[in-house]
């Protein structure tokens, strides 16, 4: 066997693993965010929807709802923001992200009292945040879990690049992060119509059996999936 197509099985691998927990964690993504829509009424993952909904409760007055989803951005950031600085300190960062994100999710199924359920609909909405930071990019190509509107604009995009020319294939992954979230929501939407609130213990425990598969992923596989922390000072010396 050649060393050029060694390391062309190689990359395979990485890609088809990469795509594999990808469409993995999408599905976990669309399970919560249709669960936390059934169970809440307001997006738990979809931050541009919240956005424009929480636009719409400033135009209407309602300062209350416009409050209560830009409190979910908020928080949705600060959970991303979370994800990125526990996968940073983790050996197993994948195993890690995913049993903080199921281990959250099971706190918000636990969430029932009627004062306690902005409580659960926020923490619902950190553990979306953090899940971003378990996989970044696949060979270089960036990936978002919980929203789709940017992988299907990638997708777009290679279409019409590939329309005028450019024969590389590499956007057609773009689809899968869609592909879960899809069928994550289908499958969120029937469990919380069959077992109501009791949904996100089935979302956590979802979640939980995601880390444990990861554990099965070799670190510095899961390493090339995140993006690597720039060192201090890079941007003033590339500034020089």
């Amino acid at each position: 066997m050649t060393r050029a197509r060694r390391r062309r099985i190689i990359r395979t691998r990485r890609t088809l693993t990469g795509l594999a927990l990808v469409g993995s964690i999408s599905f976990l993504a669309g399970m919560t965010d249709a669960t936390g829509l059934l169970l809440t009424g307001d997006f738990v993952s979809f931050m541009t929807g919240n956005t424009t909904r929480a636009a719409l409760a400033l135009s209407e007055g309602n300062l209350y709802h416009a409050a209560i989803l830009i409190s979910a951005i908020v928080i949705f950031v600060l959970g991303n923001a979370a994800g990125v600085v526990i996968s940073h300190v983790s050996e197993r960062r994948i195993f890690v992200v995913l049993g903080c994100v199921s281990l959250v999710l099971a706190l918000a199924s636990m969430m029932t009292v009627q004062n306690m359920l902005f409580v659960r609909f926020y923490m619902i909405v950190f553990s979306m945040g953090m899940v971003n930071a378990a996989v970044e990019h696949i060979e270089g190509l960036p990936i978002g879990l919980t929203y789709v509107t940017g992988a299907l604009s990638r997708f777009g995009r290679g279409i019409g690049r590939w329309i005028i020319g450019d024969r590389r294939v590499e956007w057609t992954i773009q689809i899968v992060p869609w592909g879960g979230m899809v069928l994550g929501a289908i499958a969120g939407a029937v469990l919380t119509r069959l077992t109501g609130a009791h949904a996100l213990w089935l979302v956590s425990l979802f979640a939980m059996v995601l880390a444990l598969a990861a554990m099965l992923i070799p670190r510095p596989l899961q390493r090339r999936f995140n993006q690597k922390v720039a060192p201090s000072g890079s941007a003033i010396t590339r500034a020089k």
